[in-house]
């Protein structure tokens, strides 16, 4: 059974490779509800690269499996994510989002002011 949840992307973290030569890659977003919750999501082997682009900030929509096991008595639960997209539907695109910009500092520097405000 699959899954989606939307939020904003909160933490991107580097791809974790093991021994095996299996690789994993995890990040978190913030889901918008009334009370806004943390989740950690990961992306196995080759789909690791569907965070390729993404910054932190950006509206997303994560559709994932979830996976669980049970290991020497303990019990785990993952979030397993195949497919993301941009909040708005499009594909993840290479500019940042809108609230990420700086105004340009338009300021002349070049008069020197004698006077010291203090």
């Amino acid at each position: 059974m699959s899954y989606e949840i939307s939020g904003t992307v909160k933490v991107i973290f580097d791809t974790q490779t093991f021994s095996s030569g299996f690789s994993k890659r995890e990040f978190v977003i913030t889901t918008e509800d009334k009370f806004p919750q943390d989740i950690k999501l990961e992306c196995l082997k080759e789909k690791a690269s569907i965070l390729d682009g993404i910054e932190t900030g950006r509206q997303v929509k994560v559709w994932f499996d979830i996976n669980g096991r049970e290991y020497n008595g303990r019990y785990f639960v993952n979030l397993n994510a195949w497919r993301l997209e941009a909040g708005d539907g499009s594909k993840p695109a290479d500019t940042p989002p809108a609230g990420d910009t700086v105004p340009e500092d338009t300021t002349d520097y070049s008069e020197k002011d004698d006077e010291i405000p203090f």
